[in-house]
């Protein structure tokens, strides 16, 4: 017994060491093999809907780390898509539940980055065209700190108590992922959680830095399709018709004045009028305008005013220029691809502000202006935002190219959803671990 003592003490404070590590020393211990699967998955994008072997690696790392997995979660409300979401449970005695949050699907992009690891991928849209496929929106960042976090904390046990759920959502580039696992029961088959976190990448953020919104962070997002019917005939007699193609650019400019002159001009309200498509030929006035508008607002009172108003000023300019009401705009929500505004607890952000800034230091931590974007992670914090929801921005961007892009003739830098949106690996994934683990370790230290 006394020969085995000094073993056992040693062993003991082995542990003891191991498990204080810093945020920062874990992040760093895994980061070589973090980009490489970074790079793997930026060559290896998946459609939304379509994300079963990326699905299937995250699994797999979950396993790794003693997470119970569950796969195929997802019920869509569109037939015929199977669910690739996972679940993985981190169960570690009594205390809170704390789910952290990563999507997996890619774009219909083809990639000019000219990077060694580019992706070459092809694709199969739901309309059966073939397209390139890229992560232009940084969701093989989000998926490489996911994993750096779980096994960070699958290393720290002793630091923290609870359940940890870690969520690898499909399809949240088409609105649909978060709301098929909530479908599927993630809140009755798993346990409801206290806090619900994730990150997202920054295409104009400085790398190494966490910015984050207090309150509204993106907006709800619509789409509106709107068919303007008029009476076709030859270019030469227009008196003889109502021109849908007149009627429809008076609508675009009618539009315009919901943001100026209906709603409050302190509400963030943006309608955008992204495709319009009428006529086959020069000299003829086609019957119909085809026109698809996203429409970006915040609260909940102002979405329903500002729809509202999109279908009655079409269809009162129609009205004007002499349009019978049988053949009035068709206004059609497309109410299947609708994404609730997300709403940071301001609570919860404030106490993560602080713990960022004591981690990683007041001048890497940035309060910043909320965005028109969206986001389907707001579902999971329910529509009376009664779970307490954050997420955070990871900056990108390599300072050098920040600071370029500011000079006078500076060129501007690549946008999220852009061909040749590129993130420097390295400092972005050791950030999102950092902040992710700093996080769940403040919400469920012991």
């Amino acid at each position: 017994m006394n020969a085995r003592f000094p073993l056992a003490l040693l062993l003991a404070s082995s542990l003891s060491a191991f498990a204080q590590q810093t945020p920062q020393q874990l992040a760093q211990a895994e980061l070589p093999s973090l980009v490489a699967i970074y790079k793997d998955l930026h060559a290896n994008p998946e459609l939304s809907g379509k994300e079963e072997k990326t699905a299937a690696f995250l699994a797999k790392e979950l396993r790794a780390v003693g997470c119970e997995v569950t796969e195929k979660v997802g019920k869509y409300e569109r037939q015929g898509m199977v669910g690739y979401g996972v679940v993985g449970v981190m169960k570690n005695g009594a205390g809170p539940t704390v789910y952290v949050r990563a999507d997996m699907d890619g774009l219909p992009v083809v990639e000019e980055t000219g990077l060694p690891y580019a992706s070459r991928t092809k694709g199969t849209t739901p309309d059966g065209k073939e397209v390139g496929v890229m992560h232009a929106c940084g969701h093989d960042i989000h998926m490489a700190a996911f994993v750096g976090a779980a096994r960070a904390l699958a290393k720290v046990k002793e630091q923290w108590k609870g359940t940890l759920v870690f969520i690898a959502q499909p399809a949240e580039e088409i609105g649909s992922g978060a709301k098929a696992m909530m479908n599927d029961g993630l809140y009755t088959r798993w346990p409801k959680p206290d806090f619900v976190l994730a990150l997202h990448d920054s295409a104009t953020g400085e790398a190494g830095k966490i910015l984050v919104s207090d309150g509204y962070a993106l907006a709800n997002v619509d789409s509106v399709n709107l068919t303007v019917r008029g009476v076709g005939g030859h270019g030469a007699y227009p008196h003889t018709t109502k021109d849908p193609v007149v009627i429809a650019s008076q609508i675009v400019m009618g539009l315009q004045n919901i943001d100026s002159r209906e709603v409050n001009p302190l509400e963030p309200v943006v309608v955008t009028v992204g495709s319009i498509h009428g006529g086959t030929k020069h000299n003829i006035i086609s019957d119909e305008v085809k026109m698809q508008l996203t429409v970006r607002t915040y609260k909940p009172e102002v979405r329903e005013q500002v729809l509202s108003a999109i279908e009655r000023i079409s269809k009162g300019i129609a009205a004007s220029a002499g349009v019978p009401p049988d053949r009035a705009p068709i206004y059609e929500l497309e109410k299947d691809q609708f994404t609730p505004s997300t709403y940071n607890n301001p609570e919860l952000t404030k106490r993560l502000v602080g713990v960022w800034k004591k981690t990683l230091g007041n001048d890497k931590v940035e309060v910043v202006e909320p965005v028109m974007g969206g986001e389907d992670f707001s579902v999971f914090s329910l529509p009376d935002q009664s779970i307490p929801a954050c997420i955070f921005w990871v900056g990108a961007v390599d300072p050098a190219k920040i600071a370029e892009s500011k000079k006078p003739g500076g060129a501007p830098l690549p946008s999220l959803h852009s061909s040749k949106f590129a993130p420097v690996p390295e400092p972005t994934i050791s950030t999102g671990v950092i902040g992710m683990t700093a996080a769940v370790l403040d919400l469920m230290k012991k």
